[in-house]
């Protein structure tokens, strides 16, 4: 995502609109750390790879909205990896996100079967 201020092009708009619902999916799972929800995300959205730097912002975003809250964990042999987990608050906002998904998916299924039934008729003619 752009700077404050300036304008992303539609199609990068559309990309990152449902980046914070599939992140609290990907949580709902089971708590991860950043790297792995990318990676997880890259795997499930082969057409749509969101950076890496949209995916932490949006995880700072759910933090501080205390949809997601996060631990320091420093157990493996590696660096510390800050690993989220979704709250009561994602949880919930998960089930927003998917009444908006459902209401979306309606209207674009309204929109495909209309579409190809004046495409029909238009051929008759």
């Amino acid at each position: 995502m752009p700077e404050k201020g300036t304008t992303m092009p539609p199609r990068q708009k559309q990309q990152y609109r449902h980046l914070p619902a599939f992140i609290l999916l990907a949580l709902a799972e089971e708590p991860i750390h950043g790297g792995a929800i990318l990676s997880a995300l890259s795997q499930r959205m082969p057409l749509s790879k969101p950076d890496s730097a949209a995916v932490y912002r949006a995880l700072q975003r759910l933090e501080d909205e205390a949809q997601v809250v996060s631990n320091w964990d420093t157990s493996g042999s590696g660096p510390a990896r800050r690993v989220y987990r979704l709250t009561e608050a994602g949880w919930e906002k998960l089930d927003a996100w998917r009444e908006d998904i459902e209401m979306r998916l309606a209207n674009l299924r309204y929109f495909l079967d209309t579409y190809a039934e004046l495409r029909s008729h238009r051929r008759l003619k």
